[in-house]
């Protein structure tokens, strides 16, 4: 085994520290979650690995393979994730107030963000001779465990709450895995895939738990330090569910920071929706949590967050903050970022969006600052949220003088040689 990069699994609850090279989730000295696990890694050994150019040129995650926690030895199960272009949105700007630029990871090959996680996962789990990967999930996740499952050739096997979107549910199905809608909330079908890991002994790609998730998730800090190195942005904006993307995130911007990479890091700022926002209540220290999450906005749609204290860490070691938008918020964040540039974001893709807006209301982002808003996952994961935000088809007859109803009399314009 190769793997003396990574020096241990510590808890972030008492500090105990596992062998990485063993399937552990949390630590068992706590009840349920709480003992979740942080990879601790040699940087030295990183360092000298990476030798990879700062030059812009991002392929995929897998450029930074030095920092992963997988085995040298392992073959990446990828299907060319990460990498995503840094988009300049000036429409979007002028709309929202300040210098913005959106990375769309809804350009991931299932999809989503999640994409970066999954393959890291599945990669670990083949290389460990595992047959089956599970996980629960409200869409995204199935669908790219699913994917990256069928590339490696290993049985995958998902829980979905039964209000899950049924289009989200097909992907999963096409890729072959076994789908199975469990008849309560998202936090149940997640307790049932824990009690079948336990049972079974499946390899769980869980994020909240699964402490290698997060160290895939953290190269899209690693992409944006080198795409921003000549302009370290004010603000990095992601949406919040369990909290691992966001803590994900900052761990990579901190490490290139920490490694001399970039001079700076970005604050961090949090967004969850008003019907889902546990992190943003317990960074804010509000006493009571409504542990019943109830958003369109599905991706995040988490009553009880497994990594809120990773989440609030980033927050707070970055010097951001966190807050709440409602689902109407969401939904015209939605075709904002559509009509102004383009892009195609599910529900909890625009919320970043949508905090922005927030934030610059409530003057926690200044007109001077710059921001990237990160795109976790494509529209066409929820077309039934996007119906809701936009009006009906126009409907005419196959004539001339109904489009000429609808837009005036056409204007003919001559073209001549010059």
């Amino acid at each position: 085994m190769a793997l003396d990069h990574v020096e241990t699994l510590e808890c972030t609850v008492c500090g105990a520290t596992y062998d990485p090279d063993q399937i552990i989730y949390t630590c068992p000295e706590h009840d349920g979650v709480a003992g979740i696990l942080e990879v601790v890694y040699d940087y030295d050994v990183i360092h000298d690995r990476f030798d990879a150019p700062l030059d812009g040129d991002i392929r995929s995650q897998w450029k930074y393979q030095a920092f992963l926690p997988v085995d040298t030895e392992a073959t990446p199960v990828a299907l060319n994730e990460g990498g995503t272009d840094l988009l300049d949105t000036p429409r979007l700007g002028a709309e929202l107030g300040v210098d913005i630029n959106v990375k769309n990871d809804g350009r991931n090959p299932t999809g989503c963000f999640k994409d970066r996680a999954t393959s890291v996962a599945v990669t670990k789990a083949r290389h460990a001779g595992q047959d089956v990967v599970t996980c629960a999930s409200t869409g995204n996740a199935a669908a790219s465990l699913a994917g990256y499952a069928a590339r490696a050739g290993l049985d995958c096997r998902i829980f979905v709450p039964e209000s899950a979107p049924e289009g989200k549910l097909v992907q999963p199905r096409v890729y072959g895995a076994d789908v199975l809608a469990v008849a309560g909330s998202y936090d149940e079908a997640y307790d049932l895939s824990m009690d079948v890991t336990d049972s079974y002994g499946w390899y769980n790609r869980n994020a909240a738990i699964n402490p290698f998730q997060i160290e895939g998730k953290r190269t899209v800090g690693h992409e944006l330090a080198e795409q921003t190195q000549d302009s370290i942005p004010d603000w990095v904006v992601f949406s919040m569910g369990d909290g691992c993307t966001i803590a994900g995130c900052w761990k990579g911007l901190r490490e290139f920071a920490e490694l001399g990479y970039v001079d700076d890091t970005p604050k961090m700022l949090g967004v969850q929706p008003e019907g889902a926002s546990a992190i943003h209540d317990a960074f804010h220290g509000h006493d009571e949590v409504d542990d019943v999450a109830d958003t369109l906005a599905d991706a995040v749609a988490v009553g009880r967050p497994r990594n809120t204290l990773k989440a609030c860490r980033a927050l707070a070691e970055s010097g951001g903050t966190a807050l709440t938008v409602t689902d109407d918020d969401i939904l015209a964040a939605e075709t904002l970022l559509g009509r102004a540039e383009g892009i195609y974001a599910e529900p909890a893709g625009a919320a970043p969006i949508a905090g922005i807006r927030r934030a610059r209301e409530q003057g926690i982002i200044s007109r001077d600052e710059s921001v990237v808003a990160v795109v976790t996952g494509i529209g066409l994961k929820d077309t039934a949220g996007a119906e809701r935000a936009v009006g009906d088809v126009i409907r005419i007859e196959p004539t001339l003088d109904d489009v000429t109803n609808q837009y005036g009399t056409a204007k003919k314009e001559r073209r001549g040689r010059s």
